[in-house]
C-alpha cells in the first residue's frame, strides 16, 4: 500500500536551497562539554513521486566549510587526521527509503564520510510548505541522526590525563532545510 505524501507537498523536484540550509554537528569534547560545529550544504534534491515510495533525497556537504568558531580546530577537522577535506571534500547522502513514524518520518540512506560509506537513519520532520516573496514553492524539513565517528574511519583521539579521550565517538548531525520546487 502507497504511502500518502505529507500535506501540502507536491510532486516534483526541489533543489536544496543552500542559503536557506545548514547542517550542524555536536560532538562531546574531553568529556565534559560539546563542540558544536557546521557545514555548508552544497548540493541536492529532494525528488517528490505520488507517494513516499517514490521519493528520494540527496544532499552534498563541503567538508572544507566546517565552522567550529576556532580557525585552529577547523584546519585540524580539514586536516587528514579527520576528514582529509583537500582529497575527500565531500560528505554525501543518498536516500533508500522513506517511511513514517507517527507524525515524521524515517529517511533511510547511505551516508558518505571521509570516502566511507555507512547506512544511517535520519528522524525527519516535514515542517511545511511556503510560497517565498519571488513566486517560490517552498518545502522545508528538520532532520537529525547519531552516528560512530570511528565506523567511518575517523580515529584520531588523544589521551586525558584524567582518563577518557579529547573527542567522542558519537556525533550527532542536524540538517534544516529549505527546498525549491524546479519549473
Amino acid at each position: 500500500m502507497a504511502t500518502p505524501l505529507p500535506t501540502g507537498l507536491t510532486t516534483g523536484t526541489y533543489a536544496l536551497d543552500a542559503s536557506h540550509s545548514q547542517a550542524a554537528f555536536t560532538v562531546r569534547h574531553a568529556g565534559i562539554s560539546k563542540v558544536r560545529g557546521t557545514l555548508a550544504i552544497s548540493g541536492g534534491s529532494i525528488t517528490v513521486g505520488d507517494d513516499l515510495e517514490s521519493t528520494s533525497v540527496t544532499a552534498e556537504l563541503d567538508a572544507a566549510s566546517v565552522s567550529t568558531g576556532d580557525d585552529n580546530r577547523d584546519n585540524h577537522l580539514r586536516s587528514a587526521d579527520f576528514w582529509d577535506a583537500e582529497n575527500k571534500p565531500t560528505w554525501a547522502f543518498s536516500s533508500t527509503s522513506i517511511t513514517t513514524d507517527g507524525d515524521d518520518y524515517v529517511v533511510a540512506g547511505d551516508l558518505t564520510i571521509n570516502g566511507v560509506t555507512k547506512p544511517v537513519e535520519l528522524a525527519t520532520e516535514f515542517a511545511g510548505t511556503a510560497t517565498d516573496p519571488f513566486g517560490n514553492p517552498r518545502a522545508g524539513f528538520e532532520a537529525s541522526t547519531q552516528i560512530s565517528r570511528k565506523e567511518f574511519g575517523l580515529t584520531w583521539n588523544a589521551a586525558l590525563e584524567t582518563g577518557g579521550v579529547l573527542v567522542g565517538d558519537k556525533i550527532t548531525i542536524t540538517l534544516d532545510v529549505s527546498a525549491i520546487k524546479q519549473a
